[in-house]
């Protein structure tokens, strides 16, 4: 393959790359779980400490969320 050749592909090989990377990245994090609006609070995390003060931001926004 000569020079030219590769640039005149690189375009067309980008956009393939870039929809196969987004149908890859949909199918392996498309479900995750998403944190609430805000994230943790610094009265939760006083209250609670911060690590379940994440876990408790985790379960809030899942619940609303019909699961």
């Amino acid at each position: 393959m000569k020079h030219d050749d590769a640039a005149k592909d690189k375009p067309v090989m980008r956009k393939i790359a870039r929809e196969e990377v987004s149908k890859h990245e949909k199918k392996m994090h498309g479900k995750k779980k998403k944190f609430a609006a805000g994230g943790k609070t610094n009265a939760n995390m006083k209250s609670m400490g911060r690590g379940m003060a994440k876990v408790v931001n985790q379960r809030s926004s899942s619940k609303s969320r019909g699961r």
